[in-house]
């Protein structure tokens, strides 16, 4: 791809796992599958949410919200991904990397915040169980998911043309498999210390407050499960908490590593490998 390409802004290259052909071969299979069962999973789940009156719960909401995101991450990356894997071919589009970073920088920070919401709502449903329709209302159901989609895409609609406007060197290649802030910076041709300090402390303020929120109210639902006598009830209560945990963990462990670890000390290799999760 030549300098002219680049430096207009006409495409990129996503170098992704290329340098490893034999894996690109596994990978797209594994991707693909992948793929189609979030795309089912996390479909039905949200036409059952909708569909299931039973189900129009605060929990069954703020579920479907998070389906929603996984939905349109995926289809926001693996698509293109998929392309890319298939053949010699690893352009994508000035607008197609646009699209890829405002949008996984918008769910990024749309599912740390909820990931919170959710939390809360599972802490009132197990500590306050008798009040919680009247603690967990649908009017402010509504107004905390909009606070949190409000609050990724307000950050992502800041920071993408800041990122994308950036001076380049004429090096079209981005060393990851999609278009996120990390790998763009580096082919930057100007100091971006600064903002380099500015996303590091957005990273925290995002990771910091719904992370919090998170372990407090897991605490309180610990302290609470303590006290439950049976058996059967400490396990609907981990049921209900299992999977939101799991999804917590991998999120912002995800996040830690490629948005707050000194560059330094990133390994090109493991963060693609890490941010497949």
């Amino acid at each position: 791809m030549g300098s002219n390409n680049s430096t207009s802004g006409s495409c990129f290259i996503l170098v992704g796992f290329s340098e490893q052909p034999g894996l690109e071969r596994i990978l797209f299979v594994f991707i693909l599958i992948i793929y189609l069962l979030t795309l089912m999973g996390n479909g039905t789940i949200i036409l059952v949410s909708r569909l299931d009156p039973h189900l129009h719960t605060p929990m069954y909401f703020f579920l479907t919200h998070l389906s929603c995101i996984d939905f349109t991450h995926v289809t926001c990356i693996s698509p293109q991904m998929l392309v890319n894997l298939s053949g010699p071919d690893k352009s994508i589009s000035f607008v197609g990397c646009v699209v890829q970073l405002l949008l996984t920088l918008g769910l990024g920070v749309t599912e740390c915040v909820l990931l919170a919401m959710t939390a809360y709502d599972r802490y009132v449903a197990i500590c306050q169980p008798l009040h919680y329709f009247t603690l967990m209302p649908p009017q402010l159901c509504w107004a905390l998911a909009c606070i949190s989609w409000f609050l990724g895409f307000s950050t992502s609609l800041i920071h993408t043309p800041i990122t994308m406007t950036l001076p380049r060197c004429g090096n079209p290649q981005i060393n990851h498999f999609y278009c996120e802030t990390p790998p763009v910076m580096e082919l930057a041709c100007v100091d971006t210390t600064n903002y380099k300090k500015e996303i590091m402390i957005l990273s925290s303020i995002f990771l910091v407050f719904p992370l919090s929120l998170i372990l407090v109210s897991y605490a309180h639902i610990a302290h609470s499960e303590l006290r439950i006598k049976t058996s059967g009830g400490r396990q609907n209560a981990l049921g209900t908490c299992g999977s939101h945990l799991t999804v917590v963990c991998i999120s912002y462990s995800t996040i830690i590593y490629v948005y707050m670890t000194p560059k330094s000390k990133l390994s090109h290799a493991v963060t693609k490998f890490v941010a497949l999760l």
